[in-house]
């Protein structure tokens, strides 16, 4: 074979060199570049993974917020339909408290009313004695005793006032 051009003996040492250089090359870069390659794999899974629970726990997040928020929005909801409530019930109060202020102040006059006229009416009575005595010593043209009048004068207003409210019976 040497006359085709092959060395028989160098092709022997160049596979027993090759064979070393793999061997060589396997124990200090193969292996290392392996394990290194799966420890780079299983961080690449790792990382893969916390970014699956990442996302996991952003779902979560973000469904606590949305519940979060619906509870957020009926306590809300509850406070405005209890201020309303309120204001409510403290304007039926204070419309009742009015009435009821209305009412007194509507008595008391009506009160002051009724003490008024009996005052007016007494003054009249009084005023009306007051008349009848001097239309009655002017007409007998002489000084009578003004008490005696005076009580014989309420004395007719009674029996009239009698006949008035009693209607004529």
């Amino acid at each position: 074979m040497e006359a085709i051009g092959f060395n028989i003996p160098g092709l022997i040492s160049q596979f027993i060199n090759f064979g070393i250089f793999l061997i060589l090359m396997s124990l200090i870069l193969y292996k290392p570049v392996t394990r290194m390659l799966d420890q780079r794999a299983e961080r690449i899974r790792e990382a893969l993974s916390e970014a699956e629970r990442a996302r996991e726990e952003s779902a979560r997040s973000g469904e606590e917020v949305q519940q979060a928020l619906a509870e957020a929005r009926d306590r809300a909801q509850q406070i405005i339909q209890q201020a309303t409530e309120t204001s409510r019930r403290q304007a039926e109060e204070l419309l009742a408290q009015a009435r009821a202020d209305a009412e007194a102040v509507a008595e008391r006059s009506r009160e002051e009313l009724r003490r008024e006229a009996a005052e007016i009416i007494e003054q009249g009575r009084q005023e009306i004695i007051n008349l009848s005595i001097m239309a009655a010593e002017r007409i007998i043209n002489q000084s009578l005793d003004h008490d005696t009048h005076r009580g014989l004068v309420e004395e007719v207003l009674r029996e009239a006032e009698e006949i008035t409210n009693g209607g004529g019976s």
